[in-house]
């Protein structure tokens, strides 16, 4: 008699509640969408919650489970807050973030402080918040950081973009180590040079677009949509024993 055949990997998130953060457009914007069609309860969350309501009522209006939530992540008493008064979510897609382009030599203090605030404090009081809660229910996990290939590379007037996304790496590394024995699953999502509202001015050089699409080997530069079967795997049962993982989703940019 031959043993039975395994189950099927289950790319679903049914009755799980993700938080999606800086989720008014873009990368966060289309990953709010894929969470709610795999089956999550998904909180929009971003300053500007207007357009985050208009997704969340297409959601509804699809019969799927989604609402809008005013948070500044860089507010850290109002993100300890927010997530301390919500049942625990048990996604959480670490997303907001920003670069500002200029080069090493000079890079603003304004700009410096910005950028470590938004892509490594909010991201590392967000992740912190989302983990208690669910440490303290006792509940399971999983944990997107928001990353980029810059995290594990360098680039031409990206230092400071580049130094904060090498600190989400670590940072993930670390969260991974401690949380696993709580069933948190802490992971990096690292996009290559993806279409969205924060890409448009410099996608829109011609010169430079060519330039990068020629040092992709699939050809061209990323489309949101491309990154969601990224987030659902990393979200969902079928990536049950990944942790500390950098998923590199670049058309194989990196391999060059």
């Amino acid at each position: 008699m031959t043993d039975p055949l395994p189950p099927p990997p289950v790319f679903r998130c049914d009755g799980e509640r993700a938080l999606v953060t800086g989720a008014s457009r873009g990368i966060g914007k289309a990953a709010a969408i894929a969470l709610a069609q795999a089956g999550a309860e998904v909180t929009l969350a971003a300053r500007s919650v207007g357009e985050c309501e208009e997704t969340a009522e297409a959601l509804r209006a699809a019969g799927l489970a989604a609402r809008a939530a005013a948070l500044d992540v860089t507010d850290r008493a109002a993100v300890r807050a927010f997530v301390a008064a919500e049942p625990p979510f048990g996604i959480l897609l670490n997303n907001a973030g920003t670069n500002i382009r200029e080069p090493f030599l000079e890079v603003r203090d304004d700009s410096l402080e910005h950028l470590l605030d938004l892509n490594v404090r909010a991201m590392f009081t967000v992740a912190q918040a989302v983990a208690r809660r669910l440490v303290e229910a006792g509940r399971p996990g999983s944990l997107i950081n928001v990353s980029s290939i810059n995290g594990h590379r360098g680039g031409v007037n990206r230092s400071v973009y580049t130094a904060t996304k090498h600190a989400v790496e670590g940072a993930t590394k670390g969260m991974a180590a401690e949380l696993g024995p709580h069933g948190i699953r802490v992971n990096t999502l690292c996009p290559f040079f993806v279409e969205t509202p924060l890409t448009a001015g410099i996608l829109s050089d011609e010169k430079f677009r060519a330039a990068l699409e020629r040092r992709v080997p699939l050809g061209r530069i990323l489309r949101t949509e491309d990154l969601l079967g990224a987030v659902v795997f990393l979200a969902s049962p079928a990536s049950a024993m990944v942790s500390g993982l950098a998923l590199l989703v670049d058309g194989g940019f990196s391999v060059q």
